[in-house]
């Protein structure tokens, strides 16, 4: 279980999240502070991808890329979080971290290699939301990957059982 106690910040600022850790948390339990999520706190796993090069070095960028168009692509770098090489995730808002030795003069693009992978897997928790949430048709996967199935084309509103508007 975890006891996740968010401190008020002024606008614009990061929320740190301070986390008890354990089934039986209570006050004397460690705490872990983070200021950021990532994947593997989404996903309560890291996926083999961010553990191994070889995994992501046959990922043909352009080929990835929707209508060629590899301007979107120029915005991605290699950034750091808690310390370990990383890429954001802006489907998930989070960071995707890389395990692995980046050989140098080749950050951006390994950075991009593993967050293509990680989009055309369907492992980046934005995506995974689509299928409840997205109000409008649109390719699960994104335009990028040929043949994904469409979601959204059947949305409706979530109701909350046992609620009645109130009486105006």
């Amino acid at each position: 279980m975890t006891d996740t106690v968010s401190e008020a910040q002024p606008s614009g600022q990061a929320r740190p999240e301070v986390e008890r850790q354990g089934q039986n948390a209570g006050q004397d339990a460690p705490r872990r502070t983070s200021i950021t999520i990532d994947a593997e706190y989404l996903s309560g796993h890291r996926f083999p991808y961010q553990e191994d090069m070889s995994l992501v070095e046959g990922v043909d960028l352009l080929a990835a890329t929707p209508g060629q168009d590899i301007n979107w692509l120029e915005d991605v770098e290699l950034l750091e979080e808690d310390g370990v090489p990383a890429v954001f995730d802006r489907y998930s808002n989070s960071f995707l971290k890389i395990y692995f030795p980046i050989p140098e003069g080749r950050e951006d693009e390994i950075a991009r290699k593993v967050l293509i992978k990680h989009l055309h897997s369907g492992n980046s928790y934005g995506i995974a939301l689509k299928e409840r949430h997205c109000k409008f048709p649109q390719p699960e996967l994104g335009p990028w990957v040929e043949g994904s199935r469409t979601v959204g084309a059947d949305w409706t509103a979530p109701v909350l059982e046992g609620w009645e508007p109130p009486q105006h």
